[in-house]
């Protein structure tokens, strides 16, 4: 009986290693739209973050959110992005 890998990525809040499918998405298009990805499956950029709000704010101090998507991040996409982690926790 073969096991199957689970699928490990960091969050650029608190740089833990978690399950790809506990952490939210956050992705940049080729069109520079940013916005939080619930399928964790659209196509661009993609960092991950935890399921807590606390995270999003320490990515957003640290400024490791706009590193890691390479862009500067408008205040509107931080507060829709905030809301959809809100509603996820």
């Amino acid at each position: 009986m073969k096991v199957r890998k689970i699928p490990m990525r960091k969050c650029i809040g608190c740089m833990g290693s978690f399950p790809k499918k506990e952490l939210c998405r956050i992705v940049k298009t080729k069109e520079n739209e940013i916005f939080f990805d619930a399928t964790g499956k659209r196509n661009g950029r993609g960092t991950y973050i935890c399921k807590k709000t606390d995270c999003f704010e320490k990515a957003i101090q640290t400024k490791r959110l706009s590193k890691s998507l390479e862009t500067e991040i408008p205040e509107e996409v931080y507060s829709a992005i905030k809301a959809e982690i809100e509603k996820n926790e």
